[in-house]
């Protein structure tokens, strides 16, 4: 085992606590074991693996991060995640290919998104003439948790979101009955609307959204009385 993953294995494991982990456990749907670690001491611990100066080098990233996804316990995914976002000046274009991969191994919202709109979105920044084929072929990909991806890379691109491609790809996914892709296209819609509200209404109102994407959508510009 790479000395930095059994290190990190350890410091984590000296913190768990039996009852928390099976309050997440169940929080979770009893899709994943919990070392019992709440969040605020789980950042305390890595504090220290995450120090610049503390950091493995980038060419080990992909197995350090394949292998803390191997644990049972979800803080060491939670952890890998943090430990990828670290890389974020050293991106190649070939790491898409490992945030696929986190995506589509141990598939949930909590570690998708923060894969999606971190990783990925900074991605695309970097790498905008992969952005149209890559995202067209997990909008063709039949996995739910690409198709999220697909939507949420953009979640905090702000003034930067390009409209015309998430109205191409919100179209794509129109007539899903999946929850996730359709909290998703809410979620999108909404965080776009705290900056630019009669985008999204124009957009609500020449879309027919499923009736989740529009609640969700419209939540604040309701609450600011638009």
């Amino acid at each position: 085992m790479n000395s930095y993953v059994s290190e990190v294995e350890t410091a984590f494991k000296n913190h768990a606590d039996p009852e928390n982990a099976e309050g997440q456990k169940a929080y979770m749907r009893n899709q994943f074991d919990f070392l019992g670690i709440k969040s605020p001491i789980r950042k305390e611990i890595q504090q220290s693996f995450l120090r610049k100066k503390n950091l493995p080098p980038k060419e080990e990233l992909e197995n350090i991060v394949k292998s803390l996804w191997d644990k049972p316990q979800r803080e060491f995914q939670y952890f890998a995640l943090e430990l990828a976002d670290k890389y974020t000046r050293q991106v190649e274009a070939e790491d898409i290919i490992l945030f696929e991969w986190m995506v589509t191994h141990k598939s949930w919202w909590d570690t998708v998104d923060f894969v999606a709109p971190r990783l990925m979105g900074n991605y695309f920044k970097l790498f905008p003439d992969l952005r149209d084929k890559k995202v067209e072929a997990w909008l063709n990909s039949e996995n739910r948790w690409l198709m999220r991806s697909a939507l949420l890379f953009q979640l905090k691109y702000n003034a930067k979101l390009d409209t015309l491609f998430l109205e191409h790809v919100i179209n794509s996914l129109l007539g899903s009955k999946e929850f996730f892709i359709n909290k998703a296209i809410g979620w999108i819609l909404r965080q776009y609307s705290k900056s630019h509200p009669q985008w999204v209404i124009d957009f609500i109102n020449r879309t027919n959204l499923d009736p989740l994407s529009r609640r969700e959508a419209l939540k604040v510009i309701e609450r600011k009385g638009g």
